[in-house]
């Protein structure tokens, strides 16, 4: 009868609730420990008090644990039952090892003992239950807690340590320079011999020469339109070297403010006859050359910017666009187009895409870029070719025309503010790898405005020059029988 009625007692108390102080264990309202009740009692151990009262009537209270048995193992969360024998606890205390853990206020009256917050050994499990007229009633067992050390967590599965990233290799470069006149009293390509001069002094050589040409002589009038420079390209040609002619459409004596070649006297038409003319040229010498129209067009220093000069936005496009046409219009395409920014480290240039005519019109990209030190013709400060470079050069490759090799059109260190002999030799050990898009390097040999680009300013930088180019990356001069069509990146 014992044990139904428990049992019966835990079914019909569905919704009690027993508050347990943080520990080992909580007292459940409804749960496995109620529903576990009524099993064989382990124990009889009991305490009976009565004392006389004020109606000289006697309380009698005995308890037993049911579960878990005394000696029992336990192991994780296990039933904590008290069974009342006699009288009516108005509550039950839990105590493990002599510490209060909590207490239950209505019947049956049960604990869920979680075993793992306590050592593994012998634990005394006591429960003290309390009369309405004082009476104590006691009961207790010894249990032994064997609980499994924790699995241990999961050797993760290795990642597998990703294959590092190959450092990029641009290939072979064609390199070069723009060669002035103080190695033979004649810059080149006029004389010849100052790029031999130059060759002896870099020990290799050069894969390109460059010289420059505006539209026109405006020093008398009429003003007198320069030809297509069939003899300079042969000259260069001729030494196994690809001509690079920076063409502007421009008058000399060279002035920022020139109204009569304003972009948009271009882009209309007002001097077609004389582009299509130099075009027809082109074809007919029927080898390749690089054509590097209006350069360093995002500054400010040149008429055909759109900041100077009465000219526009969207003048220099149409312009390049219209020019392009016509040597397309001739089959002249033997030329291949460089469309060369400066570069912009400071940000405060005009915008570059604005500038692009589009992968259509386009060959080659370029950047100009100089360390100009802090020379006192022109002092600013010393900077790095990947100070000076990196921004541009991630701009034009990433975003305006990625799929377009880059050429090095000038660049040039002074000696002023560091060392130029290093710069030179971090330059052209830098290119190769981290400006891999760059397959073309022109030096600017050529005393400037009273700068000190020439590499013979020092044997150091000279010396840097030389040992920099050796080996496969610097191509030297073979290209006499090039195809005449766009020049590709070599390799």
């Amino acid at each position: 009868m014992l044990r139904s009625r428990f049992l019966a007692t835990v079914i019909a108390l569905v919704g009690t609730t027993a508050a347990f102080a943080p520990g080992a264990f909580a007292a459940e309202g409804i749960g496995p420990a109620k529903k576990l009740g009524g099993e064989t009692t382990t124990t009889t151990t009991t305490t009976s008090a009565s004392r006389p009262n004020a109606d000289s009537s006697k309380e009698t209270l005995t308890i037993a644990t049911t579960s878990p048995a005394s000696g029992q193992t336990v192991s994780g969360t296990v039933t904590w039952a008290i069974g009342v024998v006699a009288g009516t606890p108005s509550k039950v205390e839990f105590l493990v090892d002599g510490s209060v853990q909590g207490t239950d206020a209505s019947a049956p009256f049960a604990a869920s003992l979680d075993t793992t917050k306590l050592a593994n050994g012998s634990h005394t499990l006591g429960a003290t239950a309390y009369g309405a007229k004082g009476v104590k009633a006691t009961t207790k067992v010894t249990v032994t807690v064997s609980n499994a050390a924790p699995a241990p967590e999961p050797t993760p599965e290795p990642k597998p340590t990703p294959e590092p990233a190959p450092s990029p290799s641009a290939g072979p470069i064609y390199w070069g320079a723009t060669i002035g006149s103080q190695l033979t009293g004649t810059q080149a390509p006029w004389d010849m011999a100052a790029v031999t001069k130059f060759e002896e002094m870099t020990h290799k050589g050069v894969s390109m020469v460059q010289f420059y040409q505006p539209f026109a002589n405006c020093s008398s009038s009429p003003c007198s339109f320069y030809a297509f420079p069939k003899g300079a390209l042969e000259l260069i040609r001729n030494h196994g070297s690809i001509p690079v002619l920076s063409w502007a459409s421009q008058s000399t004596p060279s002035s920022v403010n020139e109204a009569n070649f304003q972009l948009a006297d271009v882009a209309a038409g007002n001097y077609d006859a004389f582009i299509r003319s130099f075009a027809e040229a082109a074809k007919a010498w029927n080898h390749p050359f690089f054509l590097r129209f209006n350069f360093e067009m995002n500054g400010n220093w040149f008429p055909w910017s759109e900041r100077v000069n009465g000219n526009h936005q969207g003048d220099y496009v149409a312009a390049w666009r219209h020019v392009h046409d016509i040597f397309a219009a001739v089959g002249a395409n033997n030329a291949t187009w460089v469309w060369c920014p400066n570069v912009d480290p400071d940000n405060v240039q005009q915008s570059l895409s604005s500038l692009y005519p589009g992968d259509d019109y386009v060959d080659w990209t370029g950047l100009d870029g100089y360390n100009w030190g802090t020379n006192p013709a022109k002092p600013d400060r010393w900077r790095s070719f990947r100070d000076l470079y990196r921004s541009s050069y991630a701009q034009i490759t990433e975003k305006i025309a990625p799929s377009k090799p880059m050429m090095v059109a000038e660049v040039a260190s002074s000696e002023y503010g560091g060392s130029k002999a290093a710069w030179i030799k971090d330059m052209l050990t830098r290119i190769p790898t981290e400006f891999p898009k760059i397959r073309a390097l022109l030096w600017f040999d050529k005393f400037d405005s009273s700068m000190d680009w020439p590499v013979e300013t020092s044997s150091s930088a000279t010396s840097a020059v030389a040992e920099g180019i050796q080996g496969s990356t610097y191509l030297g001069n073979s290209f006499a029988s090039l195809s005449p069509s766009a020049i590709l990146p070599a390799g």
